[in-house]
């Protein structure tokens, strides 16, 4: 999303602006087909990535991993690579990083936990998912934030449908998560996706049912919740893109793309490795 204050030059992908544009794109039959491919290959990427992530091996060499198979074997472009500066190509957040984590030689250890984010691009068309792994066996509640995530993900998704409102998404989202006694990351959010990396709307993953923008077939939007163990706060590296807790709580996020159907949903983002409720 775009930056919150323009003037401060932030470069991160997906943060909250501070007004809901309704500049809308809604797909046609053709273009939601290729939608369906991109999706399709994104989420393949995360089946071949997930073998990988092992004790000693740097987010940097996943990163090159990943690259290696979008471009050579699935023939897309990595989204992320030189988005608005992103130096890489895909996105890592390990343990109490938010999101936006930029692969690097820090070596996984055992009990992280970690989120890989895909995005690609084919036929001009974006498919963007992402899912938590684990390095071992993870401590009990960093499990349980990414089991809640996941939770969130999904009840989330089954609120979309023609008649309902961005608003149910978010607000069905905040309150699973802290009858959990965990915390939304308000600052970042997901987002229409088609031609172009983040289109309108913006999907919050808190709200009120009832408030926002309807919803109506042929939107696709990502639904992508940040779940903190801890607090909701968040901050920004001095790296202008990785965000992560204020009080070092782990943090989990899964996503999907999701089609706005006549009688509900689809997710675009599936794939054989695709674990569903």
């Amino acid at each position: 999303m775009r930056p919150r204050d323009r003037s401060q030059q932030t470069q991160n992908m997906f943060q909250k602006s501070p007004k809901q544009s309704t500049n809308i794109t809604y797909k046609t039959p053709a273009e939601i087909e290729k939608m369906r491919v991109a999706g399709r290959l994104a989420a393949e990427v995360l089946d071949m990535i997930g073998l990988h992530v092992q004790e000693g091996v740097t987010t940097e060499e996943l990163d090159l991993i990943c690259h290696d198979y979008m471009v050579n074997i699935q023939k897309v472009i990595p989204a992320p690579l030189n988005y608005r500066g992103f130096p890489k190509s895909i996105c890592t957040s390990v343990n109490h990083v938010v999101c936006h984590g930029i692969p690097g030689p820090k070596k996984l250890k055992k009990g992280d936990v970690l989120n890989v984010d895909i995005t690609v691009i084919k036929d001009g068309y974006h498919g963007d998912t992402s899912r938590m792994f684990a390095v071992g066996t993870p401590p009990i509640g960093a499990q349980r934030v990414c089991r809640i995530a996941y939770e969130c993900l999904y009840i989330g998704i089954e609120k979309v449908r023609p008649g309902l409102r961005l608003g149910d998404i978010g607000h069905a989202i905040q309150k699973h998560a802290e009858a959990q006694h965990c915390s939304v990351v308000r600052e970042y959010c997901g987002h229409g996706i088609g031609r172009d990396f983040h289109e309108d709307p913006q999907v919050l993953h808190y709200g009120n049912p009832g408030e926002g923008v309807p919803l109506v077939p042929g939107m696709i939007f990502t639904i992508e919740p940040m779940i903190n163990a801890g607090k909701r706060h968040v901050k920004l590296l001095p790296d202008g893109w990785t965000v992560v807790t204020k009080d070092h709580s782990v943090s989990a996020q899964w996503e999907h793309t999701v089609l706005v159907t006549e009688t509900g949903y689809e997710i675009l983002t599936l794939s054989p490795g695709t674990t569903t409720p």
